[in-house]
């Protein structure tokens, strides 16, 4: 685990190691993919994040999930991206959103499919972020999709959820898609957030802490950010 001393440190130490995988996914494959998290956590992340120099003209930004409303929403993701990300360097990346203003997350599905489908695969890196619940992405406990949602053997990368701790209805990445990265990062901050990692490093049901199912794959190493 990196621990670091504040938020601002943290974010600094994030910003500068994302943007190594993304130049290394560049300097590789010519292009980059970056899925990352919204909530309130990120914010100091993608300010540091959104002044590193990289190529950004070939790095393309999605989101890891998204609740299911339009970008007018203070609860949009998306609109947190554009706002505290795609700006000063990293203005010159594309992004890709996830809500694409179907009545319903069930009926944008198919055509989400189809545009995940071209985005740069492997990303370059995946950052997560945590629940007090101990959900991760869209991963709540008592989705209804949550069992297809951690099948590491279902072909589909995006999936529809529903539960009670997630207010709207929400679209995710399949845990499947999102280890398909050469990079997979969690951040965290605060006492609390620790504590329930702790929580989850303990023996128990992925479907009751969903965050267990990236602590327990063997996919790709997991890199904790963590500061209090």
């Amino acid at each position: 685990m990196n621990r670091l001393a504040n938020s601002d440190e943290l974010a600094a130490t994030l910003a500068a190691d994302t943007a190594a995988a993304l130049r290394a996914a560049i300097a590789e494959r010519g292009v980059a993919g970056l899925a990352v998290s919204g909530g309130r956590t990120p914010e100091r992340f993608f300010g540091a994040l959104s002044h590193q120099d990289l190529d950004w003209s070939r790095v393309t930004v999605t989101l890891v999930d998204e609740r299911w409303v339009p970008e007018t929403s203070p609860r949009s993701n998306a609109a947190l991206v554009r706002r505290a990300l795609i700006r000063n360097a990293a203005a010159a990346a594309r992004f890709v959103p996830l809500y694409n203003g179907a009545d319903t997350p069930e009926a944008g599905r198919a055509a989400l499919e189809a545009t995940v489908a071209a985005l740069p695969f492997p990303f370059a890196t995946v950052v997560l972020g945590m629940g007090d619940d101990g959900h991760t992405a869209s991963f709540f406990p008592g989705g209804n999709e949550l069992a297809h949602a951690l099948d590491l053997g279902s072909p589909d990368r995006i999936v529809t959820m529903e539960a009670d701790g997630a207010g709207e209805p929400r679209i995710t990445f399949s845990l499947a898609a999102l280890l398909h990265t050469d990079r997979l990062v969690l951040h965290i901050e605060g006492a609390g957030k620790l504590a329930v990692l702790e929580k989850a490093e303990a023996e128990g049901p992925a479907e009751e802490m969903p965050i267990r199912a990236i602590l327990r794959q063997k996919r790709v190493p997991l890199n904790i950010y963590w500061c209090p």
